[in-house]
């Protein structure tokens, strides 16, 4: 499945705009305004919330926890310093993991699981400023995976990360 995900510029807090293949709004993420660290809803189109984003403070890097119906459910953690490329690994339950490599800056790395590419971010599919896709295998955590993208996202472009 393909999204497309937008952050909105003139807004206060940090909020996103996740679209489907077929343009329609699947998600919207809402940030929190004057709170300690960012704290994002990832809402479906009904309005309802299908994950949660917290950052942890005191962490010698960035390190967020997605949590679903108010449990924690995974942990994204930007990895140590790399010279070629930037490192995050989304830590779900089981040995299962996401690892992420690429250019974050340039919107244009993947999500690997068992040394198999499960999902493509780049902003070559879409010439919208500001847009970027994601494109993402049947079968895979499409939630987990989107709300790693808007926290990586964060991370990219924020001065404090």
């Amino acid at each position: 499945m393909r999204y497309q995900m937008k952050q909105r510029i003139w807004s206060f807090a940090d909020n996103f705009e996740i679209k489907d293949a077929s343009g329609t709004t699947a998600y919207q993420v809402k940030g929190k305004v004057f709170s300690w660290g960012d704290k994002l809803q990832m809402l479906d189109r009904n309005g309802k919330e299908v994950a949660y984003i917290a950052q942890k403070l005191l962490s010698l890097r960035p390190q967020y926890t997605i949590y679903r119906n108010g449990e924690a459910f995974a942990e994204v953690k930007k990895d140590f310093l790399s010279l070629f490329r930037d490192k995050f690994t989304l830590d779900v339950p089981g040995p299962n993991d996401y690892h992420i490599t690429g250019s974050i800056l340039d919107y244009d790395y993947r999500f690997e699981r068992k040394g198999r590419t499960v999902a493509q971010v780049s902003k070559r599919f879409f010439s919208i400023r500001d847009s970027y896709g994601v494109d993402i295998e049947d079968g895979e955590d499409d939630i987990a995976i989107l709300a790693t993208c808007v926290v990586i996202d964060m991370v990219a472009h924020d001065d404090n990360a």
